[in-house]
């Protein structure tokens, strides 16, 4: 990346080639984005679901028609296989979609009953958009990923400020032309580009309602607390230590085939991808050799690409190196492997749980398979670090009662990081992945401020809410509390 004081340039990672420049937005130009969409929100906001909703899907269509120049996009700025870019849009779009169809039944004014006590009352309960969100992205998933927030806050009524990753500002500013058209030229969906800096002025301007943010769980606790300055809500979703547990009754050519692609597919760059896997001892010869073979038969920059941000290869480095020298087996790969972009795929065996390849995010195409006896010690390991994202279960018989005691916000079932393709499923971690939800009715409601109202009807039977209460008053209140709630 070439940056000057008001330019930057967007590098693909396979050329070094820049493929972008675009401007530095300092804290003035952050603040005027967020006054214009302060505005646009009032506007979006008051067309209603059924115009929102058709206004989105004229976008959901362009976003089709497009779909070929935006992955050729994304590929260029991150350099993952055109393919691979493909199906990160195709997966936006379907979420875009189910947010349109859903925003009405999810979040439209209705009736809550009011209760024994309280009959003389009409309860409603609404979901009023929150004005104006900033969406601070990531750039190994640079469309999927935001959209989760983008699409779900604009189908809520909101506006959006979108500051991509500095590596992948491209497609940002190409998402935001193909809603232009939709929404009359009115700056619904703006685009910040910059550094940090840009990101930390988004968190701090005025008329902000919302930040939704993805990356490291260093950076969140910063964004938390430059929102905090403000009290501004914060929707946090860091990385992860994903972990795959393997039954003794599991389809080993299916869990196999699941551990290799989650763990190196788009160069290991997933924060639900598989980097720990907890393989009974009874399988875990059968299921090792089949992880190798398929793990041997891949190449870096043909089946996946290279690390978008090339510092990150030092970080599977050292991970390796740690595996290895804590008495790990390397049975494909190795420290070879690691190259200044290119990684190529790394199995390792038998790696003690407190390496650094089990308890820190590596973010690239490495594979940790731990045997262990039982599967309540598979759970333990899965469930012995400070992240909680996503885990993945291979079971024929188990797997409800072993994806139930996992301590993480997504677990897939014979499958891998299936979750994040369901529109109706929540998206979201605990502990230091992150918390709050994209995607489904609570990524709806996320970019929401619920509203209840209490509507009186008709005067109440016996008075206990004014200073006119009477001693009966209350007798027949306490009366009726024990009658109904006491036995």
């Amino acid at each position: 990346m070439s940056v000057d004081v008001e330019k930057f340039g967007s590098r693909d990672p396979r050329t070094g080639e820049i493929v972008g420049t675009h401007p530095v937005h300092g804290a003035a130009e952050v603040r005027a984005a967020v006054t214009r969409a302060v505005e646009a929100a009032g506007w979006w906001g008051g067309l209603g679901f059924a115009e929102r909703r058709r206004r989105l899907t004229a976008w959901r269509r362009a976003l089709v028609h497009r779909l070929d120049d935006l992955a050729g996009t994304v590929s260029a700025e991150t350099g993952k296989p055109l393919d691979d870019a493909r199906l990160e849009l195709v997966l936006a779009i379907d979420h875009l979609d189910w947010a349109t169809r859903n925003a009405q039944r999810v979040l439209g004014r209705r009736r809550v009953g009011p209760g024994l006590l309280m009959s003389n009352q009409a309860a409603t309960l609404a979901y009023p958009p929150i004005g104006v969100v900033g969406v601070i992205g990531p750039w190994n998933y640079p469309v999927f990923t935001p959209m989760g927030s983008i699409a779900y806050a604009l189908a809520a009524g909101n506006a959006v400020v979108f500051k991509p990753s500095e590596l992948t500002p491209g497609v940002a500013v190409a998402l935001a032309d193909t809603l232009a058209e939709a929404v009359d030229g009115r700056p619904v969906l703006q685009v910040v580009t910059g550094l940090a800096d840009t990101g930390a002025a988004l968190c701090r301007a005025p008329g902000i309602g919302k930040i939704a943010f993805t990356g490291s769980t260093a950076t969140g606790r910063r964004v938390m607390a430059a929102c905090a300055e403000n009290l501004v809500p914060v929707l946090i979703e860091c990385g992860g230590k994903d972990a795959m547990i393997v039954d003794s009754d599991a389809d080993l050519e299916a869990a196999a085939d699941a551990a290799v692609w989650g763990g190196m597919a788009n160069a290991g760059q997933t924060c639900v991808g598989v980097e720990r896997v907890y393989v009974l001892e009874e399988v875990a010869d059968e299921f090792t050799a089949k992880v190798v073979d398929k793990a041997r038969g891949l190449r870096a920059g043909t089946d996946f690409g290279p690390m978008t941000m090339t510092s990150q290869a030092e970080v599977v480095r050292r991970h390796v190196d740690d595996a290895l020298a804590r008495g790990g087996r390397a049975v494909v790969g190795g420290p070879e492997s690691v190259g200044e972009s290119l990684v190529e795929p790394v199995v390792v065996l038998d790696v003690p749980e407190d390496s650094c390849a089990v308890t820190e995010e590596t973010f690239g195409p490495l594979l940790v398979v731990n045997r262990v006896p039982d599967v309540d010690e598979a759970v333990r390991r899965a469930n012995a670090t400070a992240y909680g994202l996503g885990a993945s279960v291979f079971s024929a018989a188990r797997g409800e009662k072993i994806a139930a005691a996992l301590r993480c916000g997504m677990v897939a079932i014979n499958g891998v990081i299936s979750f994040a393709g369901i529109p109706a499923l929540p998206f979201g971690g605990v502990g230091d992945s992150g918390f709050g939800r994209i995607h489904g009715e609570d990524g709806l409601r996320e970019f929401t401020r619920p509203q209840a109202v209490a509507r009186r009807r008709f005067g109440a039977p016996v008075v206990v809410t004014s200073f006119r209460r009477t001693a009966w008053g209350m007798k027949a209140l306490v009366g009726i509390v024990r009658l109904r709630h006491g036995r």
